[in-house]
Order: structure tokens, then C-alpha cells, then sequence
């Protein structure tokens, strides 16, 4: 290695390691995934404090809104429902109405929950991340790590 390309090679360690020091200052100290999870975490013990709320041992959460005097459904069972999905900010990603699907093939968040209504009845789901989506989020609307809010009403249970 002749003197100029030692120069060369040692200026451009000199920039890296500069640049290295100056980065390093600014990195997040946890990643905007970790930073989700914290506040859905800290939204969801909020929430719970709240009356009319109750946790299930899986960490979901649901407030009855109206008692149904139906049929109860079964993880196997195919519901109808009508719906509104939304972000813990109000911002709703989905909804429909005389929707239907077997109760197995959902989130798990709505398979457990939905086994806690009769037909007829209203109920709000506060979905913990690792009842819904989790880590990997899904699309462009739902955020990884987010928990989910859902008003849903039981219509049926069975075949539409």
C-alpha cells in the first residue's frame, strides 16, 4: 500500500467513525414496534380501570353494551355479525354489516369473545396486540402491536 492510499484508506475511517459517533446519538432507544406495544400495553391498563369493563384471563377486554337472549355460539360455530373496527385513536380500518364467517377463522380475540355473547347482543372488544394481528400488523391500516376496539353485534349464530 503506497502512502496516499494510506491516507485515503485511514481519512475514510475517520469520517466512519465520526459519522458512527454522531448516529449513534441519535437512535431511538427502542424501535417504533417496542414503542406501540408500550402505549397499547399502558391503553389497555387504563382501560381496564374503567366501569362496565372486565379482563378476561387472556387479557381481552369487553364491555356489554346490550345483553342478548339468544343462542350462545362455539368456536366452531359460523356467526353473523355486524361490526366497526377501529385504532385505539378512533380511527376505524373496517366495519360491515350481516357479515358472516365460521368463528374459528378470526382473530383470536373475536373467537374468544364472541363466545361470550347470545344473539342479540352488543358488545365493545378492547383486543390486546397478541389477540389480533401482533407483531406483523395487517396491511397499511392496522400498526404492528396495536390493540383494536370492536362494537359488534351478534345477529346469529349458524348458517346464514
Amino acid at each position: 500500500m503506497n502512502r496516499n492510499s494510506s491516507r485515503s484508506l485511514s481519512s475514510v475511517l475517520m469520517a466512519l467513525a465520526l459519522c458512527v459517533v454522531m448516529l449513534s446519538g441519535c437512535v431511538q432507544p427502542s424501535s417504533d414496534r417496542e414503542q406501540q406495544k408500550q402505549q397499547g400495553i399502558a391503553f389497555l391498563a387504563e382501560n381496564a380501570k374503567k366501569p362496565g369493563i372486565t379482563t378476561t384471563a387472556s387479557g381481552l377486554q369487553y364491555q356489554v353494551r346490550q345483553e342478548g337472549q339468544g343462542a350462545t355460539p362455539k368456536a366452531t360455530d359460523t356467526v353473523t355479525v355486524n361490526y366497526r373496527g377501529s385504532l385505539t385513536n378512533g380511527s376505524e380500518f373496517d366495519s360491515g354489516n350481516g357479515i358472516s364467517f365460521p368463528l374459528n377463522r378470526v382473530i383470536p380475540g373475536w373467537t374468544e369473545g364472541l363466545q361470550l355473547m347470545k344473539e342479540g347482543a352488543s358488545y365493545r372488544f378492547f383486543i390486546p396486540s397478541e389477540l389480533a394481528y401482533g407483531e406483523s400488523g395487517a396491511g397499511a391500516l392496522i400498526p404492528p402491536n396495536a390493540p383494536l376496539i370492536f362494537d359488534v353485534e351478534l345477529v346469529k349464530v349458524g348458517q346464514p
